[in-house]
């Protein structure tokens, strides 16, 4: 196995479409590759599918393996990208040693991982036992896929996760997390004639992924929106046509925009409050978040706006939701315990307005308490709240076999000891440890970086290194 089949591979999946929630054409695509190979392969209610190698000659007796990876991916692009993911290949291209989606998500989180597994599958030369490779569905919106696997779906005993973003990295725990989703229904109300309509808001940011980004102190559009808009509705009769910020849960929000009406003779007072904020914003996050740009333009007149209540509860809550690092842990050094992720507001039909949130933390208590404070600022502001897709997190454990086992590679192949932790960002380990008690498990892959954001960038010389300690991982399990 080379790394360049795994990316052979890769180049095949960035054509075929696989959004959380639409992956018929990938889970399709995975049954075609066992069938044209003469490989056992069966897929459960839930889309998860699994293809199983035969042991090789002499390995016969080796414990069961399972290589894991989900099938599904974040879809992001940049504002004005004229990009379908329903149907366009994702484009990539090659600069300074890393494969980078300039303009959308990349999906190698975590398309790297069924690349590795195919590329294993279909290796005639490499030693292994039965292997049982794991394409889980729907990770990325709820790990539905692992909510749904069935007990007696798998067989094996040790367990590969490839949904790493860290080369060097041995990950043996992660957080569990929550969605706390907040609703407003506002009364529509008629803006007065002869008001200025403009448009402001933030892009440029970077974003990146809500738990494994969430400490590298990266500014939220959504909240940077807010801030401004905190800071002018309180000072002038401002009417809140439109809001539109952020995306997905698991994805810090990196543009923002509103349309807002007032009388035009306090338009050099709200463009100078919003330029202010710009500055402000540039200088707190120069180092962080450097791109970080103001949208101040006119707008198409509206003939309505949301009812002043309601906007002003809106933006209030917006200014002040949890957001960011909650607790660091006090066991593992470095490591995130809590945080929330302010993801998203969206104005729906029947005048609702919609909130995402996620909270994370190692600490199933303190991820409850997380989730209990973004209720209790909601509650307080007049949204409704529920709280959805709840999974646990995967407690580390030193005494693990096949961490001895890969620790030992990394240090045959590459010199030096990797590095073990937990990490902040959800993994289905969890999950399958729930189903699986008696599992073995450890997560590694190549270095990723811009995960669930445009730009999303792959480290070629990485990839290398993940594919021959996969290599010698399987064959050392023997």
């Amino acid at each position: 196995m080379t790394s360049e089949k795994v990316l052979d591979h890769f180049y095949e999946i960035l054509r075929i479409p696989r959004e959380s929630g639409h992956e018929e054409h990938i889970i399709a695509y995975l049954q075609d590759f066992a069938r044209k190979r003469n490989l056992e392969c069966k897929t459960d209610e839930a889309g998860n599918v699994l293809i199983t190698a035969p042991a090789t000659p002499g390995m016969e007796n080796a414990p069961v393996v399972i290589l894991q990876s989900h099938s599904d991916m974040v879809c992001e692009k940049n504002a004005g990208v004229d990009h379908d993911f329903a149907k366009d290949p994702i484009k990539a291209v090659i600069e300074d040693g890393w494969l980078i989606a300039k303009d959308t998500t990349l999906g190698a989180d975590c398309g790297i991982g069924i690349a590795a597994q195919l590329a294993v599958l279909e290796d005639k030369e490499l030693p292994h036992g039965k292997i049982e490779c794991l394409f889980t569905t729907s990770e990325e919106t709820g790990l539905d896929g692992a909510f749904a696997l069935k007990e007696d779906f798998l067989t094996g005993s040790i367990l590969l996760n490839l949904d790493s973003e860290d080369e060097g990295e041995l990950f043996i725990g992660c957080a569990g997390g929550i969605d706390t989703t907040a609703k407003f229904t506002y009364s529509p109300i008629e803006v007065p004639s002869g008001m200025r309509f403009v448009k402001v808001g933030f892009n440029g940011a970077l974003g990146g992924h809500s738990g494994d980004d969430i400490n590298k102190g990266r500014s939220n559009a959504v909240q940077s929106l807010a801030r401004l808009l905190y800071r002018v509705f309180k000072d002038i009769e401002c009417f809140l046509c439109s809001i539109d910020g952020g995306n997905k849960r698991n994805a810090i929000a990196r543009e923002a925009y509103a349309v807002i009406a007032f009388d035009p003779c306090q338009y050099e007072r709200v463009r100078e409050t919003a330029i202010l904020l710009e500055k402000e914003l540039k200088d707190e996050y120069s180092i962080t978040d450097p791109d970080i740009a103001l949208i101040f333009e006119d707008a198409q007149p509206c003939a309505s706006a949301i009812d002043h209540k309601c906007a002003h509860s809106l933006i209030a809550l917006l200014n002040s939701m949890p957001h960011g690092v909650l607790a660091m842990s006090a066991e593992v050094p470095g490591l995130v315990e809590t945080s929330s992720n302010l993801a998203s507001v969206k104005m729906l039909q029947d005048n609702i307005i919609r909130i995402g949130t996620s909270q994370r933390s190692s600490t199933n208590s303190a991820r409850r308490h997380a989730a209990e404070k973004v209720e209790a600022a909601c509650l307080v502001a007049g949204a409704t709240v529920t709280h959805e897709s709840e999974y646990p997190g995967w407690k580390p454990s030193l005494k693990s076999h096949i961490l001895e086992v890969t620790k030992a590679s990394y240090k045959k192949l590459f010199g030096n000891e990797p590095i073990v932790r937990a990490i902040h960002a959800g993994l289905e380990c969890g999950l399958f440890l729930d189903k699986y008690p008696s599992l073995d498990m450890i997560s590694f892959g190549p270095t990723l970086r811009g995960v669930h954001a445009p730009g999303e960038r792959l480290d070629l010389a990485s990839l290398d290194k993940f594919v021959l300690l996969l290599e010698d991982v399987i064959k050392e399990c023997k």
